[in-house]
Formats: structure tokens, sequence, C-alpha cells
């Protein structure tokens, strides 16, 4: 189809050309440079026969892969037919430039010279190893660590068996567990006040004139008991210590806990 200006498409041009017998109507085949006849529409060729372009009237071509003339050309004559192919690249992404794809990209023979080094380990959540990876079976049942260093490997419990179902057999006993203290407490004087409250009891004779009683002697010595009043109040008191020890040995625990975490599996997987 015709434009004038540039073609929003993009157009191939091939020139065959070829050197006629005595007579010669049809060309087709192999012309002078070994490239073979084709073209998609009749409508999009010219034939020059000595440099004069053809009207369609003038030659027929329906097949694709031949042209033939209505009168036949003389010996040694040149003719050259020029086939034009149009297409439209529509929704592209520049190979040069990049772009965007805004859908699903499937590979189905993997992607070359792209994406990860050879070698690189990448974790995935799934049994197989995607194409262009190689699942590694090195390590099985396994938890990750975070490092900031060089990586490795330890422990020696499988993840499953670290955690399992939680048990219920943890048991702790007295073991060998001993307390050893000395020292001791000062002395402390309590006051008045701290003293339980009490009194004394005072006994003794008292002498009195007599002189008027006949026969007394003049004295009268009379016994008696007599108590102090009530003293001290009870109050609270501290006393002083300085004291020392140690403890020695350790409970003794028996058994194991458990914890059945929920977990979701991965493979590790190389680039090939």
């Amino acid at each position: 189809m015709p434009y004038i200006g540039t073609s929003p498409s993009n157009g191939v041009r091939q020139t065959y050309d070829y050197t006629a017998t005595a007579g010669q109507t049809s060309f087709s085949g192999s012309d002078n440079n070994s490239q073979t006849l084709r073209y998609t529409d009749s409508a999009y060729i010219d034939v020059y026969q000595n440099g004069i372009l053809l009207v369609p009237s003038d030659y027929t071509a329906t097949t694709g892969t031949t042209v033939v003339l209505d009168t036949g050309a003389t010996v040694s004559d040149t003719l050259q037919i020029v086939v034009y192919d149009v297409f439209a690249v529509a929704d592209t992404v520049s190979a040069k430039d990049g772009g965007t794809f805004t859908g699903a990209v499937t590979f189905s023979g993997g992607v070359v010279g792209a994406g990860f080094p050879s070698g690189t380990s990448m974790l995935f959540q799934q049994s197989a190893a995607p194409t262009g990876w190689t699942k590694q079976t090195t390590h099985n049942d396994k938890s990750l660590r975070l490092v900031t260093g060089s990586v490795g490997t330890g422990g020696s419990v499988a993840f499953s068996t670290a955690m399992a179902t939680p048990t219920s057999n943890l048991a702790v006993a007295a073991g060998n567990l001993a307390v050893s203290m000395s020292g001791n407490i000062s002395n402390t004087t309590l006051s008045v006040n701290q003293i339980p409250s009490h009194r004394h009891s005072i006994s003794g004779r008292k002498y009195g004139d007599n002189s008027t009683v006949p026969g007394s002697g003049g004295l009268n010595q009379e016994a008696y008991t007599a108590q102090t009043g009530y003293e001290g109040g009870g109050g609270s008191h501290n006393h002083g210590h300085n004291l020392s020890g140690s403890m020695s040995g350790a409970p003794a625990l028996s058994g194991s806990v458990a914890i059945n975490v929920q977990y979701v599996d991965f493979i590790i997987a190389n680039k090939d």
C-alpha cells in the first residue's frame, strides 16, 4: 500500500536480475546473483526490461515464484524484478532501547546472556527447579540463618526434630545444690520503750513509836510489801548482723521441650 511521506510500516525491498535468452518469456528460480525469485503479492512488484518499467498488463505474476512476459524478450535483454514486502511492527519492545512488558512473558527456552550469573544460588518455593536452574540436595531439613560475614553451616539436630510437637517430660530435681553460711549477730542494748511493760515488788519492815504501849520497849516493827509503777512499752528493735555464705551445685534438669512451629518449605537451586 503506497504512502505519501514516511510509511507507518517497515518495508523490505529485494531485487532479482535475469539475462534473457532469445524469445524467453518466463523468469523464475535462481537469478544472476543466485537469489531465488519469490514474492507475496503481484501488486508489490516492479518489472524492468532493459531499464524500462513495464506496466502490469505487460506481464503476469500470480504464482509467487514466476513472472511471465506477454512478449518474448530478445537475447541478452536484462530483466529486473523488484519485490516489496510491507509489514507492520506493532506492540513491540525495542531490543536497543528497551521498554516495559505489561503482561506476563514466557520464555520456553530460558534467557541466554542475561539475568543471574552461572552458579548463583537462589531459594524457590516449589518442588522442582525452574528452567535454567539445577536443584541442590546437599542441605535438607535445615533452618536458615542470616549473617553479616562469611556463610557456613552448623548445628547437629534436624529442623523437624528440634521443632517437633511439644513434650511434657521436663522435670527439675534438687540435684547437688548446697548452701553454706557463717557469721554473727551483734549485741543490742534495749531502751526503756523497747522493754515489755512491767513493775517490781519491794518487801521490808517499818518501825514506829510504840512507847505508850506498856512492855513494848517503845518500838513497833511491822512487815510490809510495796510495788513500783509500770515501766516499758514493748516497742520493736533490730539486731545487727554480719553474715556471709556461698551456694554450690546446680539443680538437676531432665526431659526436653520442643516447639511445633509452622513452616514453609523452600529448595535451593543454582543457575546453570
